[in-house]
């Protein structure tokens, strides 16, 4: 399956989500890809991982980009030649990118209940609202996990620490939006966040 959504969230910044069905090969077929690129994806020992690198290329090519219009920096953070700005994720079945003329972030994550038994080493303001009784608790777990690794991934920086620096401020599954800041160094960042839920799975990007 090509492209399974796209998200115009203004004028300068766009989401793309790419379902992952196809087969390594049929994903690969049709790539240019440099060097590096084709080093990487063959020294990947999951397919899985394979599927969802080679993804990503195909959503490049969705924004008009192709695998040489994208380089990394020291951080592992990629960049675009163009000098737009761009995030990448992929989980399981799933990939998505966004691009943006400003800083961005973006993630996917599976629901699972095991995001319980490490809630402990990412939340910390957050247990204000959040019970484990609630109904919705795992699901909304993973929208703060996925909003603090939007932040992390616009960020980049060595040193920064989820539990510590980043806080998400309450919301409700049905908001599909919340507001994030970051404390770091004395200084106090504020972020627009969204978020979505599909098949099981959660995307969080920060809004621009």
């Amino acid at each position: 399956m090509p492209l399974y959504k796209s998200i115009s969230i203004n004028s300068q910044t766009t989401v793309k989500i790419w379902k992952i069905e196809e087969s390594y090969d049929a994903l690969f077929q049709p790539l240019n890809l440099k060097s590096q690129s084709l080093q990487r994806v063959l020294g990947m020992k999951s397919e899985l991982h394979q599927r969802g690198f080679l993804s990503v290329r195909h959503l490049l090519h969705e924004f008009g980009y192709t695998d040489q219009d994208l380089y990394y920096d020291d951080h592992g953070k990629p960049h675009l030649k163009d000098g737009k700005h761009i995030s990448i994720t992929h989980s399981f079945t799933f990939s998505g990118v966004i691009v943006s003329d400003n800083e961005v972030g973006i993630d996917i994550e599976k629901q699972r209940e095991k995001i319980e038994v490490i809630a402990h080493k990412f939340v910390d303001y957050e247990y204000n609202y959040l019970k484990s009784t609630d109904e919705d608790y795992i699901n909304r777990l993973t929208v703060i996990w996925g909003i603090k690794e939007s932040l992390y991934k616009l960020f980049a920086t060595p040193g920064m620490l989820f539990k510590e620096h980043f806080l998400v401020i309450p919301f409700m599954l049905k908001d599909g939006e919340t507001v994030a800041w970051i404390d770091y160094e004395n200084k106090k960042y504020r972020y627009n966040t969204a978020f979505l839920e599909f098949e099981g799975f959660t995307c969080a990007y920060v809004v621009p």
